[in-house]
């Protein structure tokens, strides 16, 4: 339950603090067990053995018994309290393990439920091997980041924020070793620790997952006063302490945040309960170290906003830049998850208005998309230039991975040259009960593109029609919106009714909506672009959304939503205000560790800057001229597609190449000769589609193009691969906005994009979209 901070003038509050590893002493604990022998004995039941006595051995410092001790000893503490008379705290918070007292104390699950979680988490902790974890005492958590740049270690994760200037670092031992004698000399003191494994980094992975999935049996209570998570520094919300508790063992302890989160709330009084004086002496730490900033937006949303903004948010400017992307200022479940269209979030069931789009040849993979799923959010497979089978492998994965109810879709590119391709993935979607659809690529809709929309549809007894199969059309131009935003062509409707694939009376329902409810609005998007400029695209977009609804007078309003370009919170909240129901994001998200392209592609991109991509020819869209965007920087890609487009419309054969061109072409573009490209390719089609090769011998220029767009094919595989061969000719499809996003995280952990997970990168975009448009509307009430 959400409580309104404590204003000035008004008494302190009171937060109880609970410790976790490292705060256990040989003998600790025999009183306080004395005094409570049921709950104790019910305990170890559950454990299967005698809680004093590893109290008194060396098993207390092995992370399988050492949890569940802490567990209970500061639940009973905690109890004591209690029983003693004293009230409840206004928030809990725990260091690690101690989150699970804070959590037993604020009501979300009884003490025997905690005992099997811990004891669930150090099995699983206690089962890594892999790696150790280091105390460095004396820097800051930026001053270890540029020392480790310096070196070039991105191997090494912070594990815990304890203080401003007390960190651990966990990875592998090796380069916990090596990098040691530089922090040291740049100040610090470097303690090894006499652990198992690097806890509370990417390493923990394994244990997190298993976890997870350990968690889907229980179900958790409302928290009777806020609890603050040491995952996101932030208040837990009821729906997300699963996601949460999982989320804690492969992710940093942000213990300096949480601290400064609650002291920005207003005076505290904090109270350790249990063990010891370690998370006492950690604030001291923290409150030493100098004011803290006033938080923002800590009322709750439905509040109006108050008539003068806080004096430390006065003199903020408009220009004024984005918080930094660790730095997030509103909680989950505020502004967040009201920025968009609620329809959007009711329809697809996810949290926020936020999409993950879809990238070819599953760049954006399974793995992408069930992170995004298990989070309360959506993505998209990349189904583009994927074979069939493959398609069905991936798609069966997700639906194994998630659970009733979790989001997921998959992307639907139209093939001009190969209908049937686009039959047979719809073939597919019905069969195996895909309900989300991202169609890209289409001027006008297809067959198959209608009888999926088609299919099921369904008068429900208020006279509602039941839609569910639902269509998200990315495009960039009016004509083509218009398209969607109509029902569907009644021709089509026809020769499908006629051909027996819908029946008439999903026919006449589908005259009732329009082929897509939600129109997404690309503009200066990697990849296939017509490089539209979003703030005269979106607006024209939704006047033509208020036409086409008062011409065929649908009974659900069309959303519009905006794509291309998204990488800050300006860009996501500059859709926003100009009405986006919802915003989907491309490039950032090829640079995260679930993405399915290659790690020097993944290493490429975290360098980009705005300027860093380009123009070039669209592989499958050559004869056309269509164009996409890529990378530049460092590569010859762009400007040997742009050559080959040039040398298509000059020539009307490969037979009319000149010398130096064909030589060229063969040394430096393909690096075989054009006789091996063509025989490689005509055996593929005539595996594919064999009249196309027919084609080709009776059309000189058509083989031409296919040979040409070998190079296209070619140049994918490398950048997916990896490969050493011809790096300098990866295709990289981009836009600017990873440039821009990596400008904004420059200097934190997100720099690198082994700390880059999708979903985290959805939330932490979308909130300080939220905190940043709260400041600047704060601003503007303080300048007027």
């Amino acid at each position: 339950m959400w409580r309104p901070p404590h204003t000035l003038g008004s008494p302190s509050m009171t937060t109880f603090v609970f410790p976790g590893q490292g705060s256990q002493k040989r003998g600790m604990g025999k009183e306080l067990l004395a005094r409570y022998p049921e709950l104790v004995a019910r305990a170890e039941a559950l454990l299967g053995y005698s809680l004093a006595e590893v109290c008194q051995d060396e098993r207390l410092d092995q992370t399988q018994y050492t949890q569940p001790v802490l567990f209970v000893l500061n639940a009973l503490a905690w109890l004591e309290k209690r029983d003693g008379g004293a009230r409840e705290p206004d928030h809990a918070a725990g260091h690690s393990l101690g989150e699970y007292d804070a959590l037993f104390a604020a009501g979300a699950f009884d003490f025997e439920t905690g005992v099997r979680l811990v004891r669930r988490r150090g099995e699983l902790m206690a089962q890594a091997r892999e790696g150790g974890m280091a105390a460095v005492i004396g820097l800051s958590p930026e001053r270890i980041q540029e020392v480790l740049a310096r070196l070039g270690v991105d191997t090494v994760d912070l594990a815990n924020d304890n203080a401003p200037s007390q960190q651990v670092l966990s990875g592998p031992k090796v380069d916990l070793e090596r990098v040691a004698p530089e922090l040291k000399a740049a100040g610090a003191n470097v303690v090894m620790l006499k652990v198992s494994a690097a806890f509370h980094s990417r390493y923990m992975r394994p244990a997190r997952e298993a976890f997870a999935d350990f968690l889907r049996g229980f179900s958790f209570a409302p928290l009777r006063f806020p609890v603050i998570s040491n995952v996101e520094a932030r208040p837990y919300e009821h729906s997300r302490v699963a996601e949460l508790l999982a989320r804690q063992i492969d992710s940093p302890v942000l213990w300096t945040a949480s601290v400064r989160y609650l002291l920005g709330l207003g005076e505290q009084d904090f109270v350790e309960v249990g063990h010891g004086q370690v998370l006492t002496n950690l604030i001291k730490q923290i409150r030493k170290a100098g004011p803290v900033p006033a938080p923002v937006a800590t009322a709750p949303v439905a509040a109006p906003l108050p008539s003068a903004p806080p004096p430390a948010l006065v003199t903020v400017l408009p220009s004024t830049p984005p918080p930094p992307a660790t730095v997030v200022s509103v909680p989950r479940g505020t502004r967040a998850e009201r920025l968009g269209s609620e329809s959007f979030r009711r329809t697809y069931g996810v949290r926020l208005a936020y999409l993950a789009g879809s990238m070819y040849k599953g760049i954006s993979s399974k793995e992408l998309v069930i992170r995004m799923g298990r989070a309360g959010l959506m993505g998209f497979l990349g189904t583009g230039g994927m074979p069939l089978a493959r398609v069905e492998e991936e798609l069966l994965a997700i639906q194994a991975a998630l659970r009733s109810g979790e989001a997921y879709g998959m992307n639907l590119l139209h093939n001009i040259e190969r209908p049937s391709r686009e039959e047979e993935l719809v073939d597919l979607f019905l069969r195996h009960g895909v309900r989300n659809v991202e169609a890209s690529a289409y001027v006008q809709v297809s067959p198959a593109l209608v009888r999926y929309r088609v299919k099921g549809l369904r008068r429900l007894a208020d006279g509602r029609i039941d839609a569910p199969h639902r269509v998200i059309a990315k495009v960039s131009r009016p004509e083509v919106a218009r398209v969607f935003m109509s029902p569907p062509p009644p021709a089509l409707l026809e020769t499908l009714v006629n051909a027996g694939k819908v029946s008439a009376e999903e026919a006449r329902l589908a005259r009732e909506l329009p082929m897509a409810e939600d129109i997404c609005v690309e503009s200066d998007s990697g990849g296939h672009t017509d490089q539209g400029v979003a703030s005269a695209l979106l607006p024209a977009m939704m006047t033509l959304r208020e036409q086409m609804m008062g011409e065929h007078g649908y009974k659900t309003r069309i959303r519009v939503g905006a794509a291309g370009g998204i990488g800050t919170p300006h860009a996501a909240a500059s859709a926003f205000v100009m009405g986006a129901d919802f915003i989907v994001t491309g490039s950032i998200n090829q640079c995260t560790v679930e993405a399915a392209t290659s790690e020097p592609v993944k290493d490429l991109l975290e360098t980009l800057d705005v300027q860093d991509v380009t123009c070039a020819p669209a592989g499958d869209m050559f004869e056309l001229g269509a164009k996409i965007q890529v990378v530049r920087k460092g590569l010859f890609f762009p400007a040997r597609a742009n050559r080959l487009f040039a040398l298509y419309q000059q020539y009307g054969s490969l037979d009319e190449l000149d010398p130096q061109s064909r030589k060229q072409l063969e040394e430096k573009y393909f690096r075989r000769s054009i006789a091996e490209v063509w025989d490689e390719t005509r055996r593929h089609y005539l595996r594919v589609d064999p009249e196309v090769v027919e084609r080709a011998e009776r059309h000189p220029k058509k083989k031409m193009a296919l040979v040409f767009r070998w190079y296209f094919v070619h140049t994918s595989r490398l950048a997916l691969s990896g490969s050493r061969e011809q790096r300098t000719d990866y295709q990289i499809h981009c836009g600017p906005a990873l440039g821009s996003f990596n400008q904004w995280v420059k200097g934190t952990p997100l720099a690198s994009w082994r700390n880059r997970h999708v979903d985290e990168l959805a939330f932490k975009l979308m909130e300080a979209t939220a905190e940043w448009l709260d400041r600047q509307f704060q601003a503007l009430r303080g300048a007027a």
